[in-house]
């Protein structure tokens, strides 16, 4: 490793920053570029994504200090070293400092280490500003857990505020590793007892039924993940099959597939019968899908590239049993996976994509067979999105009713979040990503 840790560190969020790059893919490509021993992938992988998750908490606490604008990369340095100083308490100050300092030497010059010097020690002497002199409720909320203040503000108008404060924390802690497994081919009792014997830290998760939690190392890596008996999975994105709830022989369309989480859950409930014809925009997403279905040895899958609004031109009506729509959403309930995307969302987003939704759930509603079910589901923690989508759908589609027996196909635990044949996973309820989720029924005859 010609590099050390906090240098790679400043180069990863620089790029994530300036060319708006994936944090997962490009700090597993740095790991790999730069041969990082796993006993430094932990401190590097904890720098980056808490840089990236407090950077406004951060920001906050530098903008005393700063008399002048600076550059972005030694904005960065300040911020990756002050997240340490606060958040991380294995690393001694003096330390933090005397690296950032030769960091800003070599990347840029004495003068921009002399100001890096200046600030860090000046932070140590007087100590960080109180966030809890902020005294709009908002705009206290948006610094303490750095989330854009009209993401704050959204859900504070929908939620009210005590719920909006739980998604927020929520969002800032480190996601917990999920996975499916694959129930065509073992039973999690199996693949716990292959997982714990490999060295990861494993268990039942305590709501789903076919969900293992992993706290230890990356099970993407795993015997069992490469030989087809998991799948890595949210939580509550594992809900979507119960609702669709595939039986015997079922044909199913799955209009935006890509990855294949879902497509390969509903694979895994049809056991070999009937079949899922999985839809994406993109080619090389249709290829991720038929790679996830064929790692986990199922054959029963067809594939097209298509825009899941152009359906109606490609099959015939009513020819699905079964009709899935995981919608592009602003994947507001996912920020806790992707902290970079906080920052590149805005309103504008939330009115572009809900016309999209309901536009894709119009488009191939026709073809479901009467008395059959059409689902919709985002990774979105929002009413515009979701409810409202739902709400502009049935006004236009009296053929369609919300299907009230969804709430009898879900675990238990989680049936008191459903609302009017609607569930909204916030990301407290399960400790797993914001979901919502509503069926719709196709009425036998109208």
């Amino acid at each position: 490793m010609d590099k050390n840790v906090r240098e790679i560190a400043l180069e990863l969020l620089v790029n994530i920053d300036r060319n708006q790059a994936y944090s997962n893919i490009a700090l597993n490509g740095a790991i790999l570029e730069h041969q990082v021993k796993p006993i430094d992938a932990g401190l590097l992988t904890e720098i980056v994504y808490g840089t990236l998750q407090y950077k406004l908490t951060l920001d906050f606490y530098l903008k005393p200090f700063l008399q002048k604008r600076v550059e972005d990369w030694v904005q960065m340095l300040l911020r990756l070293s002050v997240y340490q100083m606060v958040y991380l308490d294995k690393i001694p100050e003096h330390a933090i400092l005397n690296e950032a300092v030769e960091i800003a030497k070599k990347k840029g010059h004495e003068g921009i280490a002399s100001v890096v010097n200046g600030v860090l020690r000046n932070i140590q002497r007087k100590g960080l500003p109180s966030i809890q002199t902020v005294q709009d409720d908002c705009e206290r909320l948006s610094i303490t857990t750095s989330h854009p203040r009209w993401i704050t503000q959204l859900w504070i108008d929908q939620y009210g505020y005590e719920t909006a404060r739980q998604i927020c924390e929520m969002n800032v802690l480190p996601p917990v590793q999920t996975a499916r497994v694959n129930a065509a081919a073992a039973t999690r009792d199996v693949v716990l007892r292959s997982l714990e014997d490999e060295g990861f830290v494993v268990s039942p998760h305590p709501v789903l039924a076919d969900c293992i939690e992993n706290s230890r190392g990356n099970i993407a890596f795993s015997a069992a993940h490469r030989d087809g008996y998991l799948t890595i999975q949210d939580a509550s994105s594992m809900l979507v099959a119960d609702v669709v709830n595939p039986q015997d022989g079922d044909v199913i369309l799955d209009a935006c597939a890509a990855p294949g989480g879902k497509t390969t859950h509903l694979l895994e409930r049809l056991q070999g019968s009937g079949k899922v014809v999985a839809l994406d925009i993109h080619k090389h997403k249709i290829k991720l899908v038929k790679k996830a279905a064929s790692r986990l040895g199922f054959s029963n899958l067809v594939t097209k590239e298509l825009d899941a609004r152009k359906a109606a031109e490609a099959f015939e009506q009513g020819s699905f049993d079964r009709i899935l729509v995981d919608a592009p959403c602003t994947g507001l309930g996912v920020l806790r996976r992707k902290p970079d995307a906080k920052y590149e969302k805005s309103y504008s987003d939330v009115r572009r994509l809900s016309v999209i939704q309901e536009d894709i759930l119009t488009k191939v509603a026709p073809l479901v067979k009467m008395g059959g079910t059409l689902v919709y589901s985002t990774c979105t923690v929002n009413r515009e999105e979701n409810e409202e989508v739902v709400s502009a759908f049935l006004s236009q589609n009296s053929e369609f009713e919300l299907d009230h027996t969804m709430v009898d196909r879900i675990p238990e635990q989680i049936r008191s979040h459903v609302n009017e044949g609607m569930l909204q996973v916030y990301p407290q309820h399960m400790n797993s990503d914001g979901f919502f989720i509503a069926a719709f029924r196709k009425k036998a005859s109208h």
